[in-house]
């Protein structure tokens, strides 16, 4: 199976489309090799895609025959992705302009103008 059509069947992209678009830019590697979006998966290569912000590593284990359910995915890939690559997705980031924790209230008088001064 192409390694587009596969990228789209196991939902590590929404389209085909755009499994083609990450490929051609280089945001995929199979193998740590970068693979035209024509490639064959075989069962156990590595893959390591990029979406969104997400760098998910996946291993084939087999080519579904078209795109499948959720629930269906792990029968044909792994997900090796590290657990902290979740977690920083996760977490937002506090150098954002602006940025309050949820929860803080309303901002006083003195966050004010150290967020004008921010931003001027």
């Amino acid at each position: 199976m192409r390694l587009d059509v596969w990228l789209w069947a196991v939902r590590a992209y929404k389209t085909r489309s755009t499994a083609v678009d990450a490929i051609r830019a280089g945001n995929v590697q199979v193998n740590q090799a970068i693979p035209k979006p024509s490639r064959d998966v075989q069962p156990g290569d590595l893959i390591v895609a990029k979406v969104g912000d997400l760098t998910r590593t996946l291993r084939a284990k087999g080519s579904p025959r078209s795109r499948v359910g959720a629930a269906l995915v792990p029968e044909y890939a792994e997900d090796l992705t590290p657990p902290e690559e979740r977690i920083r997705i996760r977490t937002p980031s506090t150098e954002i302009v602006g940025f309050r924790p949820k929860g803080s209230g309303r901002p006083t008088k003195r966050d004010r103008r150290r967020i004008d001064e921010i931003i001027s």
